[in-house]
């Protein structure tokens, strides 16, 4: 597969993978503090906010890998 194309599928699986990460952290935040304190709240968005790198980062390295020769 070619690199541009990689990039095309990565940017739309990406798209659709922090899409659906927010959507179920802010589902999970609505159940889950309902009634804590502020700062449990503020350490889950933080964790939850930048939780989508890991999942994402195996997904970025297949899309910079560079074309094959011969391919």
């Amino acid at each position: 597969m070619r690199m541009r194309t990689r990039k095309l599928i990565g940017t739309i699986a990406l798209l659709a993978l922090v899409t659906a990460w927010a959507l179920v952290a802010m589902a999970v935040a609505q159940f889950a503090f309902r009634s804590t304190n502020s700062l449990a709240a503020w350490i889950y968005y933080a964790v939850a906010g930048l939780g989508w790198v890991l999942p994402a980062m195996p997904l970025i390295s297949w899309m910079s890998r560079p074309d094959r020769e011969g391919a």
